[in-house]
């Protein structure tokens, strides 16, 4: 398999006149802002909490004071990292950029396992540059159908569940990423919720305004009956008339029958793919994935 860093076989270098650096959250606002342009529906303060997770993993390409390209490769361990956010300014495409911003970018991942989650029309890019499908990942969107009483196991997240939800956060996620969960559950819009069973965590989701309705992620549960629970009690707040959006990876049965159950429905997929092997986590436990711009 081609190294992730191995470019041979893509086009020549863009023009000099093109600088890449690592980005400070402050430029990375106009990133966020392509991403809208585009239809992926960023949650409003997601970079916020993803940034620090690795402030050098931003990268973006400039000529002069204007942003043309990006793409972010977050290290979450010695061993796996994430790429997203590749792109290019419109009016700027086809010039180069983004393929001098990867070049510059990748390093930073180092000898890491590298996930993504590609546009369909993008798999045989990423296929040159190392990367291998492991699945589908598919985005449900609706208006939730109305569900009964929240049950006595699903409470609000406090600061006493923070260590126990970022260890459960970890057995579905293929690196420790403390600090992004303890942002994550307390940022401005957010509401999280913990299911316990027995004082224990049996699983937790957090649901958080987007540029259009609301998105859920992550969404992890021990059952089905627990994920119902959590998905019933975020979108229970809900006005009648806004949509939900969740990611679900496709061998997530379970996950589909839950999201097509509350009245939601698949309208696009993405394609989850890595430059080695599979990280190991509970795949049964993800009924939503975080995000799919990092993980």
């Amino acid at each position: 398999m081609r190294p992730l860093s191995d470019t041979s076989q893509l086009p020549p270098r863009t023009p000099d006149e093109l600088t890449v650096t690592a980005a400070p959250l402050d430029l990375w606002h106009d990133v966020v802002q392509w991403t809208a342009d585009e239809g992926w529906n960023p949650g409003r303060g997601d970079i916020a909490c993803f940034h620090p997770t690795d402030p050098d993993g931003f990268f973006i390409g400039r000529r002069g004071d204007r942003t043309l390209s990006a793409v972010s490769v977050v290290n979450y361990s010695d061993r796996y990292a994430f790429l997203g956010y590749y792109l290019v300014a419109p009016g700027h495409r086809g010039e180069g950029h983004g393929l001098a911003t990867w070049r510059a970018a990748v390093p930073h991942a180092a000898a890491r396992t590298v996930g993504l989650d590609a546009v369909p029309a993008q798999q045989a890019t990423y296929r040159r540059a190392g990367f291998t499908p492991a699945y589908d990942t598919l985005r449900y969107t609706g208006r939730p159908t109305p569900a009964g009483a929240t049950p006595p196991e699903v409470v609000p997240v406090s600061a006493a569940h923070l260590d126990a939800v970022a260890a459960y956060d970890r057995r579905c996620f293929p690196a420790d990423r403390r600090g992004f969960v303890a942002r994550w559950l307390t940022a401005d819009g957010h509401t999280a919720r913990v299911f316990l069973r027995d004082g224990a965590v049996a699983g937790y989701g957090v649901i958080r305004p987007a540029r259009s309705g609301h998105r859920i992620g992550p969404l992890f549960a021990d059952t089905p009956r627990a994920a119902e629970a959590l998905f019933d009690a975020l979108t229970a707040p809900l006005d009648p008339a806004d949509e939900v959006t969740m990611d679900i990876p496709e061998p997530r049965g379970a996950a589909h029958a839950l999201a097509t159950a509350r009245g939601l429905t698949p309208r696009s997929h993405t394609v989850r793919m890595y430059t080695g092997p599979v990280p190991a986590v509970d795949e049964e436990r993800t009924f939503g994935v975080t995000s799919l711009e990092l993980g």
